[in-house]
Order: structure tokens, then C-alpha cells, then sequence
């Protein structure tokens, strides 16, 4: 059963095109990038399917800005007007894998989708296969639409095993469409079915209390999600507690549609993600702080921490304050 969520009271507009448009129109201004380099790469270490943890190299590779304007959406910040010409990424993943540490696995992220051509050249493909041969895992993002040939012909080229991110955010349908996604669940299962059927590995990416959902809606929702992203055949989930900071949000909370989730809820989602032992679950804790609002709150972000690190669930954390206040 499908439960509703809040009324859209806001100006937000109900067609796609100008939804669009209004969130251009919330935006400040984008920082300001080197097509050389990308803008950060960081080196960690993820909890592996078989307990064991994966030295991870993660690099946020700079490029054209993503055409479908998400309403939750920050990413656009670090993201050129322009397509990058030929050879840049290349030159960029080079650059930024000698200053990490040898990993098992990379993750080239894009603020958008790997497959869209204007974003990552596929004349550059090859390059890119060939810097990333001694990795066993290559995981790139990418939106439902856009996964097809390309995909297939960059999988043809690695060494190691493709694992593609899909930003479901939610399977609340209304909640998705208003989100600006520009795709439906059953477009999801789509696209998941065609990556099951080509051997490429699936992750998804969920928000924790989208717009327009009240506390207990978001975390039933979040739940509701995970259960879909597995079903799909997803191996990994990754819960993002939704935030502000790209000027969208940040009127929707003015109007009263929106306010950021408890780290309770979060905590709650992943642990029932963990339960299900479908496959790995994983919490956003980057500036977590941001989430604190009751002296219990360092304990619930290091129990958070602590369940990425094992894939395992703590005990329960008591506060007689959130207890009452839920």
C-alpha cells in the first residue's frame, strides 16, 4: 500500500521543465574547478561482502554539470558549464591516483552519470580501463536512462568487475517525481534488470526523510526503499541522510516542507537494512555533526560509524530525551 506524504505547499511546480527551472532559480553560484583535476579524491577502507575490508580509492572527477536538475540535488557545485574536452579525464584520474595509497577498488564519481557522454567523453573509455587495471572493482553512478550500450562497451574493457550507483532516493513514487528524478521505480527495475543480466553489480543510493515527509515517513520510507533496492537485486544500499546547501532545500524548509532527519532515524534505517542480511548497508556520516540535536547524538553517529565498519548491529543505545521525544 502506497501511504500518502505531505501536501506540496510551495511553489515548487508540478511539470518536470519547470520544475527544473525553479531550481536553477534557488541556486547560488558553482565553485570554481580545474578541467585538469579532480576535485577531491580520498582513500578508505569499505567494509567487504565477506567481512574482510576493501582499501577503496574514491575520486570526484570534474566535468559537465548532470542535465536533470534533482531537487535534493548539491552536486552541481563542483561542476563545469562545459564538456570536458578528450583526454582530460584521464589526465584527471592519473593526477589524482598518485597521491592515494594502492586500492583494491575505485569509485569515479562524477555529479551525475558515468554513461552520459557530455559528462565522460567515450573516446576516453579506454584510457580509463587502462588506469584502472590493477583494481578488482571499478564503480561508477549513473541515472537509470542512460545505462545501456555504453555501459556494456566500458564493462567489455575493464579488468576488473563493473559495479554500477543508481540514485533511486526513494520508492515512494510521488515522492520521486517531485524530487525531479526523471524516472519511475519500475524505470529502476529496468535498469537494474539490464546490469543483473550483463554481470555488473548494483548499488543504490537512498535518502533518509526526502522533502515533504514527516519523521516517521521518512524512516518507513527509507525502509520501504531498502526493500525495493534489494528486491532489484542490489548488493549494496547507501543511506544519505538528506541536507541543505543547494538552495532548493533550503526554501522548502522556509515554507515548512522540509527539515533534515534525526541521526534516530538514520540509525533506525540502516540497523533495519542490516537486518535484513540481503547485502551491505551503509550510512552517510560525512559532516554528521551537522545532524546533532541531543546529547546522545556523538554515541548514535559513532554506533552509525561502527555499523559501516563491520556490517554488524551494536547494542541499542538508550536516551531517555529521544525515547520522549519520538
Amino acid at each position: 500500500m502506497i501511504t500518502d506524504i505531505g501536501p506540496c505547499q510551495t511553489k515548487l511546480p508540478v511539470e518536470a521543465a519547470a520544475r527544473a527551472r525553479w531550481i536553477l532559480a534557488q541556486r547560488g553560484a558553482k565553485n570554481k574547478l580545474d578541467p585538469q583535476r579532480a576535485y577531491a579524491a580520498l582513500w578508505e577502507e569499505e567494509a567487504g561482502a565477506d567481512g574482510r575490508h576493501i582499501a577503496t580509492a574514491t575520486l570526484f572527477l570534474t566535468n559537465r554539470e548532470c542535465p536533470y536538475r534533482c531537487l535534493m540535488c548539491d552536486l552541481w557545485q563542483n561542476t563545469l558549464d562545459v564538456r570536458v574536452w578528450v583526454g582530460a579525464i584521464p589526465v584527471q584520474i592519473e593526477a589524482a591516483l598518485s597521491t592515494l595509497p594502492p586500492a583494491r577498488q575505485i569509485k569515479l564519481y562524477n555529479a551525475g552519470s558515468f554513461f552520459d557522454p557530455q559528462a565522460i567523453p567515450p573516446e576516453d573509455y579506454p584510457a580509463i580501463a587502462a588506469l584502472t587495471a590493477n583494481h578488482e572493482r571499478v564503480i561508477v553512478e549513473c541515472h537509470p536512462a542512460l545505462i545501456g550500450t555504453r555501459c556494456l562497451s566500458f564493462r567489455d574493457m575493464l579488468a576488473g568487475r563493473l559495479e554500477v550507483a543508481i540514485g533511486l532516493e526513494t520508492a515512494h513514487p510521488e515522492a520521486l517525481e517531485r524530487l525531479n528524478k526523471r524516472f519511475t521505480v519500475d524505470d529502476f527495475r529496468q535498469a537494474a534488470d539490464i546490469l543483473s543480466s550483463n554481470a555488473i553489480d548494483l548499488r543504490v543510493f537512498l535518502l533518509v526523510k526526502p522533502p515533504f515527509m514527516t519523521e516517521a515517513e521518512g524512516l518507513e520510507w527509507a525502509c520501504r526503499s531498502l526493500d525495493t533496492a534489494f528486491a532489484a537485486g542490489a548488493s549494496v544500499c547507501c543511506l544519505i541522510p538528506t541536507r541543505g546547501g543547494n538552495g532548493a532545500m533550503e526554501t522548502l524548509r522556509r515554507e515548512g516542507n522540509w527539515n533534515p532527519p534525526s541521526l534516530v532515524s538514520l540509525e533506525a534505517a540502516q540497523e533495519y537494512g542490516l537486518r535484513l542480511g540481503r547485502g551491505r548497508v551503509f550510512a552517510d556520516i560525512w559532516d554528521i555533526e551537522k545532524f546533532y540535536s541531543c546529547v546522545c547524538s556523538p554515541q548514535r553517529a559513532a554506533r552509525i560509524a561502527a555499523m559501516n565498519h563491520t556490517q554488524r548491529i551494536p547494542a541499542q543505545i538508550e536516551c531517555s530525551l529521544c525515547t520522549a521525544s519520538s
